[in-house]
């Protein structure tokens, strides 16, 4: 092996899985491509020697000298990354990984578009199940502005090519669990399922990714910024040579990361946080309310409105440091924090009208208890909190 092929090893990364604008552990002196794409390796040898040499002779002909190919190997036994490192002397585009701390092939993926200096990332299996021309019409969508291309076995021209019933079952359930779990996120595809795609970077930066298992498509455009999806049809082949990696553990990893993610989603651990940033205004308030009236002397209505604004900004400050901290990172600067602190200002106060409206409907009108009546209009108030605040106060935008 030439000492050249050294420096197309590239060290694994660790840590937090999320894309930033610069790749990870990468000399800053190279600079950015158009594209580069990702093959997730584990006892691929034979595969990858065929693979790379095709790859190559696609992409010279669209991108020449403006892409880059990432094998990352799960330290395979066959050596799938040794052999891959033995053709980066043929071919400079090639780069390896190989890792020997994490498995897994969702987090090989993301690992090696962390070290990736392209735009627009892709991937690919290296068994040759993916079409590698399908890459030509998956990159045109790309350049007439999609901000994902996704390779689909239910369009047009697409297919399954020799699959059994079993195995056809087994995908059109998963996709089905998937419509019923995530609507909103499965629904946008027609393969959920694929792992053959591309997407621009920028999409992805700064989010935090959580796969889980061999399917990665799905946690992507649920945690990224995707407006315009394209999809192209292939034909999906029968292996050639190794054996397939699916397994059952595989499908119940992928129903619990459907899981994951509509919690995720449905925002439970920042809505646990909002509240228990409600409960200390509860505190201050009436801390507030104690002083003002048996210190001070104010008459009640005035110290219960001073002691609900000192409770507003207790909110706020801890809404804003700690329950939705990830908007407000992006939202820095004294003008766009009293903008936060207005609209949460006036959801907040608007809340307490919806309280006295909803106490009112339920124990004068229902004859509901007045104390379970309370208890409900809470309730109300803090989920319209919650949610017009998400909306409203903090959220990132082009123009935050």
């Amino acid at each position: 092996m030439r000492n050249t092929t050294h420096q197309n090893l590239i060290p694994q990364s660790t840590g937090l899985l999320k894309i930033s604008s610069l790749p990870v552990s990468r000399e800053l002196d190279l600079k950015p491509l158009k594209f580069s794409l990702i093959i997730p390796t584990y006892n691929e040898g034979k595969n990858i020697q065929q693979l790379i040499p095709i790859l190559v002779q696609l992409l010279d002909k669209i991108l020449p000298k403006e892409y880059e190919l990432i094998v990352v190997d799960d330290n395979s036994p066959d050596q799938t990354w040794k052999l891959a490192l033995e053709l980066t002397a043929q071919y400079t585009q090639l780069k390896v990984i190989r890792r020997d701390v994490e498995k897994g092939l969702a987090t090989a993926i993301i690992r090696g578009w962390q070290v990736a200096r392209g735009e627009i990332l892709g991937v690919i299996d290296a068994d040759l199940q993916h079409p590698p021309h399908i890459l030509i019409k998956l990159w045109q969508k790309m350049e007439k502005g999609a901000d994902l291309a996704v390779a689909s076995r239910n369009v047009d021209s697409g297919g399954v090519s020799e699959w059994n019933i079993l195995r056809r079952f087994l995908s059109r359930g998963a996709q089905m669990l998937g419509l019923i779990i995530l609507p909103e996120v499965v629904g946008r595809l027609s393969d959920p399922m694929s792992g053959y795609f591309m997407l621009r970077r920028e999409v992805l930066i700064d989010q935090s990714l959580k796969p889980s298992g061999y399917k990665i498509l799905i946690e992507v455009i649920a945690r990224s910024r995707i407006r315009w999806i394209g999809e192209v049809g292939y034909v999906f082949q029968e292996r050639k040579t190794g054996n397939s990696k699916v397994t059952w553990q595989q499908y119940l990893e992928y129903i619990q990361h459907l899981i994951r993610l509509r919690l995720d989603l449905w925002q439970i651990r920042r809505f646990i946080r909002f509240g228990i940033s409600g409960v200390s205004g509860v505190f201050v308030n009436m801390f507030i309310l104690y002083l003002l009236r048996e210190y001070v002397g104010l008459g009640l209505t005035r110290s219960a409105i001073l002691a609900a604004e000192v409770a507003i900004v207790n909110n706020f400050f801890w809404n804003d440091r700690w329950t939705f901290r990830d908007f407000s990172k992006h939202q820095k600067g004294r003008i766009k924090t009293f903008r936060r602190f207005l609209k949460f200002n006036v959801i907040c106060l608007s809340g307490l009208v919806l309280n006295i409206l909803v106490l009112n409907l339920l124990y004068n009108l229902l004859n509901m208890n007045e104390y379970l009546a309370n208890i409900i209009a809470i309730a109300t108030v803090t989920f319209w909190n919650f949610w017009f605040n998400l909306k409203l106060s903090w959220r990132t935008t082009d123009n935050s």
